[in-house]
């Protein structure tokens, strides 16, 4: 069927009319040109339109669901036309990342009053802030040395903020406590770090250590230094930090009794390498008079630091250079080395030092005679042992009632009876004697002149046995009387804390079964006691009775 002439000129001169579409004017299919007349394309368009109010389609659906508002279509822009500035009205609406970008470069340039002007303009035009205008604020308030202040802000921050603090949030709070001597704060702040979830990293704890040493706080050091390796799992990271408060790179410079708490604690703590990485730092900063690093005390530490890891031949070389360092011993020092030494089987070394206290002006006292005395009795120089305490004496000490009876009976057992009976008299007027010192020493003698030195031995060797045994004795009653007292009590607690009938009594009657249980106990501990008492009089007057037949 042909398309007339009139048909297809209209077509065309409608396609050529301009029209403003939004989108591109549909193509021209082939189906309308193969109608005969206008009126069967007509036809054609009704049936559509019917069925695409059946049948909508997809893009009709979304447009739907869009409110229902047109909008006047934009006009088509040139590219290549010039752009208008934007109004006075756009320039006044500020973002908050505007804001904190001023607020960091007023921060930098210590303009704390600016900052702070800025951020109450914010607040007054509404503008929301996020968490790095917090920050800057608590750093502001920090820096003016108003630490008070920045805790109310963090307070306010932590009860109205939509949003949680940030581990920078904790660091610049941490470092400004610690810096403005609020360190118990900033451990406050790391353990509710810790509560809400956010990992204390490395810095934290730096700035804690730092804390710690100018607060002279060894202890808190180690604690620090222990939680972030144990707790943490973080062992690197924990000696890099105490690296950084204590060691070579650290800023902090410690005065010579703060120096000493580290040295001690690291000696305690296994870190005898650390030590001595910090007591050579020690030596180098020491400067006297200006800068006074060492002092006695931390040639002690490092003594028996080495002493502690048996190496006592540089402990007597370390403690022998503190002359070098304008340092001088004195008699607490020497009494220190020398009883170390004197416990490790070194009483040849001992005794050099000993007569090295007389070289630097140090007068030993009753400590270091005893010492001395009674490690010569162990290494069986009995006769030196007298010699130290005779030396004791002559000098002007006082030695103690007991250091005399270990003195008289290592005499007796080795048969010198004479010299112990000289030392009686010497001490017998300075001394307060109790009645078994007078009876050892009178039957002491008795069996001298009677040429009864192996009786004596025997009778000193009995003396010491039964001691021995009372002693005994006497710990297992009070253990038994213990156990005893225990038992009865936990017997009869459930039924006072559980209210249960026992025996068919009532609660207060289990409660005065307790308590009788209890006196009984305690009446048998002290029975006990009198017990010992009486049977340790028994062996003295059994000992009395066996030196009368001897």
């Amino acid at each position: 069927m042909a398309l007339s002439k009139l048909t297809f000129l209209t077509h065309l001169k409608t396609l050529t009319t301009p029209r403003y579409h939004r989108h591109p004017p549909p193509f021209i299919t082939l189906r309308f040109l193969s109608f005969a007349t206008p009126e069967e394309a007509a036809a054609d368009r009704r049936r559509r339109k019917r069925r695409l109010r059946i049948e909508p389609p997809l893009s009709s659906l979304h447009r739907s669901q869009q409110p229902q508002q047109q909008l006047p279509p934009k006009p088509i822009q040139n590219p290549n036309a010039p752009k208008l500035p934007e109004t006075l009205a756009a320039v006044c609406r500020p973002t908050i990342f505007t804001v904190n970008a001023v607020m960091t470069a007023q921060l930098r340039q210590s303009k704390y009053s600016d900052l702070l002007s800025l951020h109450r303009f914010i607040t007054q035009a509404g503008v929301a802030p996020n968490v790095i205008t917090y920050n800057l604020l608590f750093q502001t308030y920090l820096d003016c040395k108003k630490p008070d202040t920045a805790l109310e802000h963090y307070k306010q921050f932590i009860n109205d903020a939509p949003f949680n603090p940030s581990p920078t949030t904790y660091r610049i709070l941490i470092k400004g406590l610690v810096d403005n001597g609020k360190l118990e704060k900033a451990m406050e702040l790391k353990e509710e770090m810790l509560a809400k979830g956010i990992v204390a990293d490395p810095v934290v704890y730096s700035y804690l250590m730092m804390g710690c040493v100018r607060n002279d706080d060894s202890d808190g050091v180690f604690r620090l230094y222990e939680e972030l390796k144990e707790k943490l799992g973080m062992e690197e990271e924990a000696m890099s930090c105490y690296n950084e408060a204590v060691g070579e790179n650290s800023s902090v410079k410690m005065s010579a009794v703060a120096y000493n708490n580290v040295l001690d604690a690291l000696c305690k703590n296994g870190k005898f390498d650390e030590a001595l990485k910090l007591f050579d730092r020690m030596i180098g900063e020491h400067n006297p008079p200006k800068r006074l690093a060492v002092n006695l005390g931390s040639f002690n530490v490092m003594a028996d630091g080495y002493c502690a890891e048996g190496r006592f031949e540089e402990a007597i070389e370390v403690f022998r250079k503190m002359g070098e360092y304008r340092c001088s011993p004195d008699t607490l020092s020497f009494n220190n080395l020398i009883d170390q030494l004197c416990k490790n089987g070194m009483l040849g070394e001992a005794e050099k030092l000993y007569g090295e206290m007389g070289e630097k002006g140090v007068n030993p006292d009753e400590y270091t005679y005893g010492v001395l005395m009674d490690t010569c009795f162990k290494e069986d120089r009995v006769d030196d042992g007298a010699a130290y305490f005779r030396k004791m004496i002559e000098t002007g000490l006082r030695p103690n009632l007991a250091v005399y009876n270990r003195l008289v009976d290592q005499l007796v057992k080795v048969g010198n009876i004479d010299e112990a009976k000289s030392f009686f008299d010497i001490m017998v007027k300075k001394l307060k004697m109790d009645d078994a010192s007078y009876k050892s020493i009178m039957r002491a003698g008795e069996l001298g002149k009677e040429g009864r030195e192996e009786d004596l031995v025997k009778l000193m060797e009995e003396k010491e046995r039964q001691k021995a045994e009372a002693k005994a004795k006497e710990a297992e009653a009070a253990e038994a009387a213990k156990k005893s007292a225990s038992a009865a009590i936990s017997s009869l607690i459930p039924s006072k804390l559980f209210g249960k009938k026992e025996g068919g009594a009532e609660n207060p009657e289990n409660a005065n079964a307790v308590e009788a249980s209890s006196a009984d106990s305690i009446g048998e501990t002290e029975a006990g006691k009198e017990e010992n008492v009486e049977e340790a009089t028994a062996i003295e007057a059994a000992l009395a009775n066996s030196e009368d037949q001897l």
